[in-house]
């Protein structure tokens, strides 16, 4: 498996591409997070136009099991982030099958 980009090679390829400054491109990327966050906690969605949107959902409380003792748990309801991509975004890096 290839390594995964950090933040810096991110921004250093941003920086490249763009023609800006790496400074700018560091500033870029960390207002994009905090504004996703950002709107995301308030509104309940954040749309990165070609790449997807990070979706706020409820999640019901459920019935588990204790892995070690078989014995049935219970886990409370809970808030979480999904992220769903864009299809454009998915049938680019993994192209449909032919039927």
């Amino acid at each position: 498996m290839a390594k995964v980009m950090t933040k810096s090679q991110v921004v250093a390829h941003l920086a490249d591409k763009t023609g800006i400054q790496k400074k700018s491109a560091a500033a870029f990327l960390d207002e994009l997070a905090s504004l996703a966050t950002k709107e995301c906690k308030s509104g309940g969605q954040f749309v990165i136009p070609g790449l997807g949107k990070a979706v706020k959902a409820n999640r019901k409380a459920r019935t588990g099991r204790n892995p070690q003792t078989g014995e049935p748990i219970k886990i409370p309801a809970k808030t979480v982030v999904k992220f769903r991509l864009a299809k454009a975004f998915k049938d680019a890096v993994v192209p449909p099958k032919k039927k």
